[in-house]
């Protein structure tokens, strides 16, 4: 892992809801310092912040605080709302003084909606060069804006990028600089639209700006911010643009993300999904805490993948454990399930607690000490009391997490090895065949 590239911080947020920083970094000698405080000037890169877009209408706004109210519990640090109209725009004041996170207003087709917003009291406003090009209208939005501190979002999607006769020879020039790239063309579309952008930003001495630049292409992603991280010392807002459902986006949008965050590029991320936006807000938390980039909130499941020595029915008992975990453990204990003693043991180090199956129970341990050996319809129970039992144990000062090095002779394998699927499945047959001969002799 990199460090962070350095950025000139924004702030989104105010007194009432909470402030959060979006990059940070850079010292007084850089041009873009200007204006900065010596404190925003000090200050290391701000904790990676997690985005999403609520999905219902916003002048409906009993559904659209509810929503907001459901991101934020979820761990949204900012929340993005569409203004296509001024009923949109109408609606925020009511819908601000009802929410606690940062809201940004998200600006397409008319600068107008923009101004509203900012009247209204959004927290930020997301342009797009593609859709308000007239230059006054982009004026009249940046002096708002200044006038009233707030951060602008600018986003050269790959989808919005309209090419302008004006900057041809430069965008030619950079297509000729980027030749040996794939996306060398488009590459220089970006940089071009952003040179053009910003300047009308610089000459109003305006410098509280992040930038944008998705694609639904990761290659793409990756090379469009790995250069304009190089160029432009403002954060960068992450993200892989109508990445499709869940199950595909997830893979999209973390191969760009966390090959960009590794190499210390990124201060602010949204996983787009066609889905219910709790999920890109719970996917790129758990992002950030895989890559060390926030501290994690909750318990951390591990659980070994399928294999032919399981001995328990592994599937369920690992999202039986998860459920259970996130409804009831708070600290970020990490907890181990194992599905044999084989190879368990070692790797399930550094967990607190743990279980390791073997023939149809589980021997359970906290912090290297075995606690109990159960059979395997009381592994979730007793797992679940163990670890509520050592967050309070961790709240008295009693221990600390990871305090202790998991260190676990294995016990001899009982029961023949090799359940898998087949094994899996007799089990549950032969569970239904038990019940079935307890009803018969009791009738």
């Amino acid at each position: 892992m990199r460090d962070r590239v350095p950025t000139r911080p924004v702030f989104v947020g105010d007194d009432r809801v909470g402030v959060v920083a979006i990059g940070g970094g850079i010292r007084g000698d850089h041009p873009l310092s200007k204006g900065l405080s010596a404190e925003a000037l000090g200050m290391d890169p701000a904790p990676v912040s997690v985005q999403t877009m609520t999905a219902g209408y916003t002048h409906e706004i009993d559904k659209c605080v509810a929503e907001i109210h459901k991101l934020t519990a979820a761990g949204a640090d900012i929340v993005r709302v569409a203004v296509p109209e001024k009923k949109d725009t109408e609606a925020l004041k009511e819908i601000l003084a009802q929410t606690t996170v940062p809201i940004v207003a998200d600006v397409h087709f008319h600068f107008k909606r923009a101004l509203e917003a900012v009247e209204a009291g959004v927290h930020k406003i997301r342009l797009n060069p593609g859709n308000i090009n007239d230059r006054a209208q982009v004026e009249a939005v940046i002096d708002a804006c200044k006038d009233k501190q707030i951060p602008i979002r600018v986003g050269v999607n790959e989808g919005s990028i309209i090419e302008r006769k004006d900057k041809q020879a430069r965008a030619k020039e950079l297509g000729a600089f980027f030749s040996d790239q794939k996306h060398g063309y488009l590459l220089a579309i970006m940089i071009a639209k952003l040179e053009e952008y910003l300047d009308i930003f610089y000459e109003r001495d305006f410098y509280d700006i992040t930038i944008s630049a998705k694609s639904m292409s990761a290659p793409i992603v990756i090379d469009a911010y790995t250069e304009i991280s190089k160029r432009f010392a403002h954060p960068l807002h992450l993200g892989v643009t109508h990445a499709g459902p869940k199950e595909t986006g997830a893979i999209r949008s973390i191969a760009a993300l966390s090959s960009l965050m590794a190499n210390g590029v990124g201060d602010t991320l949204r996983i787009s999904y066609a889905n219910d936006p709790i999920y890109e807000v719970e996917d790129g938390l758990e992002l950030l805490y895989s890559m060390d980039l926030r501290e994690r909130k909750g318990a951390e499941l591990i659980a070994c993948p399928t294999c032919g020595r399981i001995q328990v029915d592994l599937f369920t008992l690992t999202q039986e454990v998860h459920a259970k975990l996130e409804a009831e453990i708070e600290l970020p204990i990490k907890v181990a399930v194992m599905g044999c003693v084989v190879n368990g043991p070692g790797e399930a180090e550094g967990a607190d607690v743990a279980v390791f199956a073997g023939d149809r129970k589980g021997i359970i341990y906290v912090q290297g000490e075995k606690v109990a050996t159960v059979g395997e319809e009381e592994i979730l129970d007793r797992l679940l009391d163990e670890c509520k039992a050592f967050q309070e144990r961790v709240r008295s000062g009693e221990v600390k997490l990871g305090e202790k090095k998991v260190d676990i002779v294995p016990p001899d394998p009982e029961g023949e090895l090799g359940s898998g699927w087949e094994k899996m499945a007799a089990q549950r047959m032969g569970h239904t065949a038990l019940t079935i001969e307890g009803s018969d002799a009791g009738s």
